[in-house]
């Protein structure tokens, strides 16, 4: 599904489903950034002192799906923060990468373990 869906569809999906539940009154910009912090962290709490073989295998595991759905509510409120002030995901995605590709240019990023305050 991903292949066929824009983001643009998905911001309307959770626009119409939280016009009908009446919750523009409980999604201003600080609600919904507490929402994307909480979220976050539910997901981190899935690899806290884990190692990379121990997080590989969760993928391997019944604890995918768990991740899983943590990874939509955190889109969700992503999603919804930029429907309700109109911001434009793919627009400031390209504009963060141009910045990110001249901050930190290939040729000094690519295979460097410098810490990005070395840059």
């Amino acid at each position: 599904m991903d292949d066929n869906t824009s983001i643009l569809e998905l911001k309307e999906k959770v626009r119409k489903f939280c016009k009908e539940r009446d919750w523009d009154q409980f999604h201003n910009a600080k609600e919904l950034a507490i929402g994307i912090v909480t979220e976050g962290s539910e997901l981190l709490q899935h690899f806290r002192f884990k190692s990379e073989k121990e997080v590989d295998r969760l993928f391997n595991s019944d604890k995918r799906k768990d991740i899983s759905e943590e990874l939509a509510d955190l889109l969700f409120f992503v999603l919804r923060l930029a429907q309700r002030y109109s911001i434009d995901l793919s627009i400031e995605l390209e504009e963060k990468l141009k910045k990110s590709a001249e901050k930190y240019p290939i040729g000094r990023a690519k295979g460097s373990n410098k810490k990005y305050s070395e840059f």
